[in-house]
């Protein structure tokens, strides 16, 4: 029994066991005694995964899918969840444990399950995973990239980032159009931002929705008094920002009296 893959989920089976075990060996199983496997399509990163003295959950979208894994891992007391990702609440599917997250995910959902590990980043203090290559590095790369951008700052705010390496397309069934790449994402010892996370947000946000722009024009809706205005982070781009210097310049605003609305 095979599962067909289906263009509507983004699906990509891997068929390279050399790789699925790579994946599942990127986790480094610190701080946490649970595993959420996110798309585990027909199990090839799964049976890795449960050969490892941890707790492993998988949550997947396809009714086809879920009955595959059913059949295939019934001797594993292995938690298969019928659901999509996006839409369930995270702190169920553990009771509230720390748990880390790995997949081969649907490239149409990756940068979703991001945001929503960010969300939810008290609980996941490690994500490993498998992107289309272009969003890996976008996610990873510093300041000064012209990939930097807003999933770049959120996610390095609170996560230390390390892109690991590549993987052709040829290894899939069907092989997709473009290059992916395996990232790891270890939650910062301290992940709490010394300013309030949602202007934070906002100002990463509004600054990259005119990245063409210096600070100074694209913060122009927040209403800051001209003395701020003349600092020098107001004259760059917010590519050539570091997440420390978002940090500071949404202080700066917090200063300048800025109110939430």
């Amino acid at each position: 029994m095979t599962v067909r893959a289906k263009k509507h989920l983004g699906q990509h089976f891997l068929n390279d066991e050399t790789i699925a075990q790579k994946i599942a060996e990127s986790l480094t199983e610190q701080g946490y005694d649970h595993v959420l496997e996110i798309g585990p399509g027909m199990g090839v990163l799964t049976k890795y995964l449960l050969k490892k003295k941890i707790t492993i959950s998988v949550i997947e979208i396809d009714s086809e899918s879920v009955s595959y894994l059913q059949t295939r891992f019934l001797k594993y007391s292995l938690k298969i969840i019928n659901d999509d990702f996006l839409k369930i609440d995270i702190s169920k599917i553990f009771e509230g444990k720390q748990f880390a997250i790995i997949g081969n995910f649907p490239y149409n959902i990756s940068s979703q399950i991001v945001f929503k590990a960010i969300e939810n980043k008290a609980q996941i203090p490690e994500l490993c995973g498998m992107f289309q290559k272009e969003v890996a590095k976008r996610i990873t790369h510093p300041e000064g990239s012209k990939t930097y951008g807003i999933i770049s700052v959120l996610t390095q705010a609170f996560y230390d980032t390390e892109y690991l390496f590549t993987v052709p397309p040829e290894v899939f069934n069907p092989p997709p159009k473009v290059e992916s790449g395996v990232i790891r994402l270890v939650r910062k010892k301290n992940f709490e931002l010394p300013v309030d996370q949602s202007l934070f947000f906002k100002v990463v946000k509004t600054a990259f929705n005119q990245r063409r722009k210096t600070i100074r024009n694209s913060l122009k809706i927040f209403d800051l008094s001209d003395k701020l205005r003349e600092d020098v982070i107001f004259a760059q781009r917010p590519e050539q920002l570091s997440v420390q210097q978002f940090i500071e310049l949404t202080k700066s605003i917090e200063k300048d009296g800025f109110k939430k609305k």
